[in-house]
């Protein structure tokens, strides 16, 4: 028998009537139990909002904060894991780097002058140095050593296995650096670095002496709070990247002009032939030359999420050649955080954090976790794959 729309339509309600009682033992009839509407797990953007402190409840399986955008992700990301606030109290954290033989995290606290460490094998988390001259980047180059890139003193220093301080590179030509921001290695020896302004501001560094970029009608007192010597220089230099041969040489890798803005985070590819740079608003890739320049700049990845910009600072590969970069979204809850690029550029995936996110690296024994340096506060989370390259 053929039904009409309607008929149809009314035996589909009548049968829903039916289903909406049951019968008890004795015959009477009774309403059936209603089933609860699906609660979603609480996240960074639920109401009310995750909560990553000592004690909350746990989070349920797959992380609710780890989204994957391509399914390509899927294999990069682990399904029994959770974001983990390892510590808070910092007021803007940069720099995070794995050193392996120690097993710790250090990172830098700019305007607190001071570096932080992690101790993987009991969580505690310790001041590493003080006053750290307002360190920003650091990593660790192939004998194990830390290199830090200092905004106070304008310099890139490493310190060396007897506790010594070696300075790599504080000039360019005679003339003194801007603020050294972020560094990378490079298996030949050499050390490339960005040298963007950040640095001279009273929050983070020292201010330019009278009548320089940063203080140009002087009004600033560029001493004030400084150490004997400090507070003399003046920014006279373009906004470059350079490279540190393993003779000492500085030369310049990438110039302003061919950046077309300021540089912040780099990184190298697994292989090393290819370096990425934070700059004109997102990331921009070239190929390394034998000359030590870049060659072939061009844009890399889309870095707006639902017309959201997510503004890169912090940037590292892994060992398939993924881009893992930190995303600033300001106050556009959800969106700050991580996002994930294949190495053609393509969105693979994210991590939100409830904070904004300036650096990440991997570390862990094995490599495979990630730490996420966002502004105040210390996360991390296991991953199916490892960081490429030392630090």
């Amino acid at each position: 028998m053929r039904l009409t729309r309607r008929q149809f339509a009314v035996h589909l309600g009548a049968t829903a009537a039916v289903a909406s009682f049951t019968r008890d033992l004795h015959g009477q009839a009774q309403a059936a139990p209603s089933v609860p509407a699906r609660v979603n797990p609480p996240s960074v953007i639920s109401s009310p909002p995750r909560d990553f402190s000592p004690g909350a409840p746990p989070v349920t399986y797959p992380d609710p904060d780890v989204l994957t955008i391509d399914p390509a992700f899927n294999s990069l990301r682990l399904g029994n894991t959770s974001i983990q606030r390892l510590w808070t109290g910092a007021l803007w954290m940069e720099g995070p780097a794995w050193c392996s033989q120690g097993r710790y995290l250090v990172w830098s606290d700019i305007p607190n002058n001071r570096q932080m460490r992690y101790i993987e094998e009991d969580g505690r988390v310790t001041v590493f140095r003080a006053p750290s001259n307002n360190s920003n980047g650091n990593t660790f180059d192939f004998q194990g050593r830390q290199i830090s890139c200092e905004h106070g003193e304008r310099r890139v220093v490493r310190y060396e296995h007897d506790g010594s301080v070696t300075v790599i590179a504080d000039a360019y030509n005679g003339t003194r650096l801007n603020s050294p921001n972020d560094a990378a290695v490079h298996q030949d020896g050499s050390i490339w670095f960005t040298d963007p302004p950040f640095g001279g501001s009273l929050y983070e560094g020292v201010v330019d002496a009278a009548g320089g970029p940063g203080n140009p009608q002087g009004r600033i007192n560029s001493r004030a709070g400084q150490a004997a010597g400090a507070g003399a220089l003046k920014r006279d230099l373009p906004n470059n990247v350079y490279r540190v041969d393993a003779s000492g040489r500085v030369t310049i890798a990438v110039d302003q002009d061919t950046l077309g803005s300021v540089p912040n985070g780099i990184t190298f590819s697994p292989d090393y032939r290819r370096l990425y740079i934070v700059a004109r608003g997102g990331v921009i890739v070239g190929d390394v030359t034998p000359g030590g320049t870049l060659a072939n700049v061009m844009p890399f990845g889309n870095f707006t999420v639902d017309g959201i910009r997510c503004g890169p600072d912090g940037i590292r590969t892994d060992v398939y050649g993924n881009l893992w970069c930190s995303s600033n979204a300001g106050n556009n809850v959800g969106y700050s955080g991580v996002t994930v690029h294949s190495p053609e550029g393509k969105l693979l995936g994210r991590i939100r954090l409830p904070e904004v996110c300036a650096n990440l690296t991997f570390g862990g024994p094995k490599r495979n976790r990630l730490f996420m340096a966002a502004g105040q506060s210390l996360y991390a989370v296991y991953v199916n794959t490892q960081g490429a390259g030392p630090g």
